[in-house]
């Protein structure tokens, strides 16, 4: 809640990001993982009704391997997995929990769809939560993709430690360094309103579509205390947070650090509210008190798997990185190509073959099980060495039958099927 005077500076906005975002607190080493699917029941027209995903939820929570179950705005169901400190850890703990919500779901005629957005529905919100309320009021001033993101989307997001205080930045400028080239090696979303989008990642045309100033990467090339502390003090205030049950609406446009300056006729910006502020902050990589990757589009099991692995071994075999970092040298910038063009773009090509290669051998030095390393060079051979990713064979399929959906067998054995199943 606002205070009546001025409460915060900027050089005190830095300090808290500094002790909160990047200081020590949560594992340095940990690894993490979030899954979204799409919904619906009873048909792929209709989404999951908020009634019915709550009751699931509930009944599913606490899951056994400690991950954790929550509804986004359109019916999305996430999953989010405990930390663990290796590969196989979380991901055996996240496919376990998983085995149960996939029980309950088709127990319940729920589908999990694994797709990066929604192909044919219009986006429509479910949940009544104050914040997603304030959330969809904001977003409608600037535009369609707003409801889209919110609603349309489905994600994975890859959660990885900080690392020693050494290694701190050195992990930020990579992971956003190997932005551009996870998008494209991932891409799983090419089609909107029924028809191709033009995009690989129909879910990042969304975001890029946003207010800039919430979802556009984080600078890198300076310190990343102080490049965090001026994106969350340059990013449009998207409302003043009450409690749970109240978010206000800012009439105009005001930035956290013009509120900071000026007020509001609610007040001055608190600690709480800055807290606030950066859960609404959505840049590709994002500092939470560890790295959480949002690159990733939705993908079937055991797909995501591979987003794990890759991931997780590129940020931490540190005696990779200056083999890593100049495999992506050319590609740093290519947000909107990776996500238009996917790897039918050249230097993205040729940067997603160099760091597969690297983290199938990172992979096997770290002692990853054989099977999932076995994983990542199916998904290699499948994919990234024919210049491909997951959205070329929906399109595929789409030209040849008309299918949205593809079958399991068009998408190859490696893919699973379209569910979380």
């Amino acid at each position: 809640m606002p205070a009546p005077k001025p409460d915060l500076t900027p050089a005190a906005v830095a300090a808290l990001v500094a002790e909160r975002v990047f200081g020590p607190g949560a594992d340095p080493d940990g690894l993490g993982v979030e899954l979204e699917w799409l919904t619906s029941q009873g048909g792929r027209d209709r989404r999951l009704p908020i009634g019915d995903a709550t009751a699931l939820i509930e009944r599913l929570s606490p899951l056994p391997d400690g991950s954790r179950l929550t509804l986004e705005p359109g019916g999305q169901l996430e999953l989010s997995s405990a930390p663990y400190r290796t590969i196989d850890e979380v991901c055996d703990a996240a496919v376990a929990d998983l085995a149960v919500l996939d029980g309950a779901c088709e127990a319940e005629d729920v589908e999990l769809i694994a797709l990066g957005a929604d192909p044919v529905r219009p986006p429509e919100r479910v949940t009544r939560a104050a914040r997603y309320r304030a959330m969809e009021r904001y977003f409608d001033r600037l535009g369609r993709a707003g409801r889209t993101m919110m609603c349309n989307t489905a994600a994975i997001q890859v959660n990885v430690g900080l690392g020693a205080p050494d290694q701190v930045t050195e992990r930020w400028r990579l992971a956003n360094e190997l932005g551009p080239t996870l998008i494209a090696c991932f891409a799983n979303s090419p089609f909107d309103g029924g028809l191709p989008s033009g995009w690989q990642s129909s879910r990042l045309r969304a975001w890029w579509a946003l207010d800039p100033s919430r979802s556009r990467p984080v600078p890198c090339d300076i310190d990343p205390v102080a490049a965090w502390a001026a994106y969350a003090l340059d990013a449009g205030v998207m409302f003043v947070h009450v409690d749970d049950e109240l978010c206000l609406p800012v009439r105009g446009s005001m930035t956290f650090g013009e509120w900071l300056a000026g007020g509001h006729e609610l007040g001055y910006p608190t600690e709480d509210d800055l807290r606030y502020h950066l859960t609404t902050l959505f840049p590709p990589v994002r500092p939470k008190g560890w790295l959480e990757l949002r690159m990733f589009d939705a993908l079937p099991s055991p797909m995501w798997q591979v987003a794990v692995a890759v991931a997780g071994v590129l940020l931490t075999d540190a005696d990779a990185a200056p083999r890593i970092r100049a495999a992506v040298a050319p590609t740093t910038d290519l947000w909107v190509d990776a996500a238009q063009l996917g790897l039918a773009h050249p230097e993205l090509a040729r940067s997603a073959s160099a760091v597969f290669d690297l983290a199938l051998d990172g992979l096997r030095r770290a002692s990853v099980s054989a099977e999932r390393v076995e994983l990542v060079e199916q998904y290699a051979d499948r994919w990234i060495r024919l210049g491909r990713c997951p959205a070329d064979d929906r399109l595929d399929a789409w030209r040849e039958t008309g299918q949205l959906f593809p079958s399991v067998e068009r998408l190859g054995a490696l893919a699973g099927n379209e569910t979380g199943r």
